[in-house]
């Protein structure tokens, strides 16, 4: 049996579904369908297929998240990993933080800050835009209504602008329910 891992990594663990993913020979035309467009249009995930359960809801879903993580413009995408991952360690989803600690890596070629991240969290010392965006996506996850103006004020005061917190805001907040989903529906264990 493989070991549930409890750390946060930047190595991607394996995603062990406590549903049975839908199978794709046997799947409804309706679910087909759904899985048409998968999140980062890349492979069709076990978690992706445990979602097609519910196509109408899955249908919606995907072009939702693609949007907020992925449509150019406004915050760069390595800042929006990083409002995911702010999410995903206040939420304690070791899967969904690695993921995107590991995409942050890919796209800025720079692992030392998720490193200090993981270490230190909200202390990280880590450069004063990062920090913010990562200090405001901790707040949010922790309580989104004790965000108040000062804190959009912060962000401002290190360059980000309104369609750069509106994009923060979003992928943070997207976090904050994709984690319950993967908490509810699996559990990161070790690769085979």
């Amino acid at each position: 049996m493989s070991r549930v891992i409890t750390k946060f990594t930047t190595r991607v663990p394996h995603w062990r579904p406590h549903v049975t993913p839908v199978d794709l020979d046997h799947a409804s035309d309706e679910q087909r369908e759904a899985l048409k467009e998968t999140p980062s249009n890349t492979k069709i995930s076990e978690y992706v297929l445990v979602l097609a359960h519910d196509p109408q809801a899955l249908t919606l879903r995907t072009p939702l998240f693609n949007g907020i993580m992925y449509d150019p413009g406004g915050l760069s995408r390595a800042e929006r990993e990083l409002g995911a991952v702010a999410a995903s360690f206040v939420n304690r989803c070791i899967y969904c933080a690695a993921v995107h600690a590991s995409r942050y890596n890919q796209i800025t070629k720079d692992s030392s800050v998720m490193q200090k991240v993981f270490l230190d969290g909200e202390k990280a010392d880590i450069d004063p835009r990062a920090k913010a965006i990562l200090s405001f996506g901790v707040k949010l996850s922790l309580c989104p209504p004790e965000i108040t103006p000062e804190d959009v004020d912060a962000l401002r005061a290190v360059g980000l602008d309104s369609q750069e917190i509106l994009d923060l805001t979003l992928s943070t907040a997207l976090f904050g329910w994709a984690n319950r989903l993967m908490h509810t529906l699996g559990e990161p264990v070790e690769k085979s």
